[in-house]
């Protein structure tokens, strides 16, 4: 994992700086088009596609995480250490959850699936404190 003060010793291109700087900063989950508009307006001759390019590249090398939920655009997140989610169904918005899945939980699963787990994520799905109200 790649910490706030060590971006700059990864070697990256300024373009890879400035994006994974960007997801490092967000409070959300930024969407590749959302990175592009906040990178643009720090560097910008910035173009999509090297954003794009750029968090293919920082995906890759363990230094963001992309979250796919099947529901529209992917998201960007700065932290790669396992942790789980929770989304919005109405809003899609999207927050960490900083818990430990209980181990029996974990095994209960493996065996009703009969997959041998590589990785586990957890996601809530449900209605914001904003929307439920």
């Amino acid at each position: 994992m790649t910490t706030q003060t060590n971006i700059q010793e990864l070697g990256l291109t300024k373009q890879r700086e400035v994006v994974l700087q960007v997801i490092r900063d967000a409070r959300e989950h930024p969407t590749a088009h959302e990175v592009f508009v906040t990178a643009k307006d720090r560097l910008p001759s910035i173009s999509f596609a090297t954003v794009y390019n750029s968090l293919r590249y920082l995906k890759g090398a363990g230094h963001i995480a992309e979250i796919v939920f099947g529901n529209g655009a992917s998201r960007f997140d700065g932290m790669t250490h396992r942790h789980d989610h929770a989304i919005c169904t109405k809003c899609n918005k999207l927050v960490d959850i900083e818990m430990e899945l209980p181990k029996k939980l974990v095994k209960k699963a493996a065996k009703y699936s009969k997959f041998v787990p590589e990785s586990i994520e957890f996601t809530l799905r449900g209605l914001c404190p904003d929307c439920a109200k």
